[in-house]
C-alpha cells in the first residue's frame, strides 16, 4: 500500500499570536512551528500501517523552504521519503491542487490529510483533494482498517459516530481519535540521524491562482475582561435583573 500524508506546518498552540502590515499579515517572529495535530494523528496511524502491513509512508507539505524542519520531523517519526512543493500556501484550493497533481502522478492508495490546519481551521483541503482526484472521502475520521482493497472507517457525527465501508484509493480528513493521543511518536535519536540521509524532494508548483484572499485579521478579546457599570445606569441594571431576571 502506497500512503502519502499531507502536513502541515503550523504555529505551536503555545506561541504568542500577532500580526503585521495593519493587521494583514501573520507576524512569525518568535513563533515556533510544528506538525499540525490533526496530521500527526494521521502520520501515526500511518506509521501503523508501515509497522503491520509494510505500506510506504511519504510525507509532503506545501511551502517554502521554511517547512523542511517539520518535515524532517515527520522523516524521523518514520516516513519513508518527503516531497516540498515549493510554493506558498496562499489558500486552501491552491494547496488542494498542488497536492492533487502530486497524487495523480504518483498513484497513491491512500491519502490522510488533517480534517483542518489549526491555524487558519479552513477545513476544506482534504475534501477538495477527494473531489480533484475522484477518489472516496471519510471526514472527521476516527478510526482506520484496511484489508486489500477494502476499508473499514468511522467517523465523527454529531452526537456519536458513524461506521462506513469503502474502496481505495480514499481520502481521509483524519483527527483525534485516529490513534490514542499516547501512541503519537516522539522522534529517537537513530530517528533522527536516519531522517537525514532519507530522500527530501522539491518540486516546483503547477500553475494555480488564489481563489480567496485574506483581507484582514483580528485577534479575539481577552479573557477574564470585565466591563465596569457606569453609575448613571446602574439604577437601570438593577430593575433589569429585577424585573426581567426575576433576581431578588
Amino acid at each position: 500500500m502506497n500512503i502519502l500524508v499531507c502536513i502541515s506546518h503550523v504555529p505551536d498552540t503555545t506561541s504568542k499570536i500577532n500580526f503585521a502590515d495593519n493587521d494583514t499579515t501573520f507576524d512569525t517572529n518568535g513563533v515556533q512551528f510544528v506538525i499540525n495535530p490533526n496530521d500527526e494523528f494521521g502520520l501515526t496511524r500511518a506509521m501503523w500501517f508501515k509497522e503491520k502491513q509494510g505500506a510506504k509512508v511519504t510525507v509532503i507539505n506545501v511551502g517554502g523552504a521554511e517547512t523542511e524542519p517539520t518535515l524532517r520531523k515527520a522523516l524521523a517519526i518514520g516516513a519513508d521519503t518527503a516531497i516540498r512543493v515549493n510554493t506558498v500556501a496562499t489558500d486552501g484550493f491552491t494547496v488542494a491542487k498542488q497536492l492533487a497533481d502530486v497524487i495523480n502522478k504518483g498513484g497513491y492508495d491512500l491519502v490522510i490529510a488533517g480534517r483542518e490546519s489549526i491555524d487558519y481551521n479552513g477545513g476544506m483541503v482534504p475534501g477538495m483533494i477527494a473531489g480533484l482526484i475522484n477518489a472516496n472521502f471519510v471526514n472527521n475520521c476516527i478510526s482506520l482498517e484496511i484489508d486489500g482493497n477494502n476499508a473499514t472507517a468511522a467517523r465523527e457525527i454529531d452526537g456519536g459516530k458513524e461506521t462506513v465501508s469503502t474502496i481505495l484509493p480514499l481520502v481521509i480528513g483524519g483527527q483525534k481519535g485516529l490513534v490514542e493521543e499516547s501512541d503519537l511518536k516522539i522522534p529517537n535519536m537513530r530517528g533522527i540521524m536516519m531522517a537525514r540521509k532519507k530522500p527530501l524532494t522539491v518540486i516546483e508548483p503547477i500553475e494555480s491562482a488564489a481563489e480567496t484572499t485574506s483581507v484582514k485579521f483580528e485577534k479575539p478579546a481577552e479573557k477574564g475582561a470585565v466591563t465596569l457599570v457606569n453609575a448613571d445606569n446602574l439604577d437601570e441594571l438593577v430593575n433589569l435583573l429585577h424585573n426581567e431576571a426575576k433576581v431578588i
